[in-house]
């Protein structure tokens, strides 16, 4: 049995965050974000993005202290204007419209149902300082270490990794996890309703060129400049034939990316604590074709191949929205509808943030 670190109050704050005007943290909810109390000796020092999702006429409560904005339907609609199309409503995947409106190098995302898990000493992890050092120190995707990151304290290269590799690739990815509730499909969670992850690994590494992984949204940090215009959680939920597939979907588009143009994707550290199950039958409504097209979904990406000519994430991404109208609208008109909102999202990514802007800017309501 696991608990979640229940007094972070008396967490001491760090008079210097890392990254502090660098780093946004991006929360989809349609609830209040009373949650946040118990992050605040590590977000507080931090400007929060809140996508809200669901009716935009309900008020959501953020705890004082706390510099954020908060975009809901209304504003999503106002600022695309018909490019909103690409968001999907009712549906976490809203999430990704705090990438696009984002001027920050960094972005961190969360759900508020995830709290502030221990470490096996009892310590409060502070999760978001994990994901720093993740992104901050290199990748080696091309030869796999088997002590793992090597760019982490009490670590090195082993015997017999080539020098020529060890300088590592620039992280576009940290990836973490969860203890309590893991993230498990709706037909697991159906054979499995009660168990839960106590296991806490000491481990962070490099997920290998060519390998694809099953990304999740609540416990994720990347490099904006890096592969932002790659980060679109898809078409899910309201009017759509499937969902929890949102984060997944963006995580396979990142990955043959990030090969293709020689970057890095970690995994492992920092865990939270994912405190709620979701209810496994509204699940499987979910996720019931998702089941059965992705036997059809990993092969294309497994078999994706970018042109050498694909030289930036934008033009790489609209290269895959063609190759998923080609191959997979085959499997589902779905995808052709999906291949055509990636190429809005791009359009839309673009105009809010055109070539040359200032990754400097200031965050305000568009």
């Amino acid at each position: 049995m696991v608990e979640p670190a229940t007094d972070t109050k008396s967490v001491p704050k760090n008079p210097n965050p890392l990254l502090k005007d660098e780093l946004d943290i991006v929360i989809p909810t349609i609830r209040n974000l009373d949650f946040l109390e118990m992050w605040r000796p590590f977000f507080e020092p931090y400007h929060l993005i809140i996508v809200q999702d669901g009716d935009p006429s309900k008020t959501i409560k953020v705890p004082e202290g706390f510099d954020y904005e908060l975009y809901n339907r209304n504003d999503i609609n106002r600022i695309l204007g018909p490019k909103a199309s690409c968001i999907s409503f009712k549906d976490s995947a809203c999430r990704c419209f705090g990438y696009m409106v984002s001027k920050k190098k960094y972005i961190f995302t969360i759900d508020d149902d995830c709290f502030v898990a221990k470490d096996p000493s009892g310590k409060a992890i502070n999760a978001l300082e994990q994901h720093i050092k993740n992104i901050l120190s290199p990748s080696t995707p091309f030869f796999f270490n088997t002590l793992y990151d090597p760019f982490r304290d009490g670590a090195d290269f082993v015997r017999g990794y080539p020098f020529s590799l060890r300088e590592g690739v620039p992280t576009a990815v940290s990836h973490g996890l969860w203890l309590n509730i893991p993230d498990y499909d709706a037909p697991t969670q159906l054979v499995k309703p009660l168990e839960r992850n106590t296991r806490y690994v000491d481990a962070v590494l490099t997920i290998p060129k060519g390998t694809l992984f099953p990304m999740c949204g609540m416990n994720l940090c990347f490099d904006r400049d890096l592969i932002g215009p790659a980060m679109y959680f898809g078409l899910m939920g309201d009017g759509q034939p499937i969902g929890r597939y949102d984060d997944m979907w963006a995580g396979w588009c990142v990955k043959v990316i990030c090969d293709h143009l020689g970057l890095g994707v970690k995994t492992g550290l920092p865990y939270i604590y994912h405190s709620k199950a979701s209810n496994p039958f509204v699940n499987l409504k979910k996720e019931y074709k998702g089941i059965f097209w992705q036997e059809e979904i990993i092969p294309f990406f497994q078999s994706a191949i970018l042109p050498k000519d694909c030289t930036t994430v934008q033009q790489c991404y609209i290269e895959l929205s063609k190759q998923v109208k080609e191959k997979l609208g085959k499997v589902d008109p779905y995808f052709d509808k999906l291949s055509d909102a990636m190429v809005t999202w791009i359009e839309a990514w673009d105009d809010l943030n055109p070539a040359g802007a200032s990754a400097k800017a200031a965050n305000g309501k568009a």
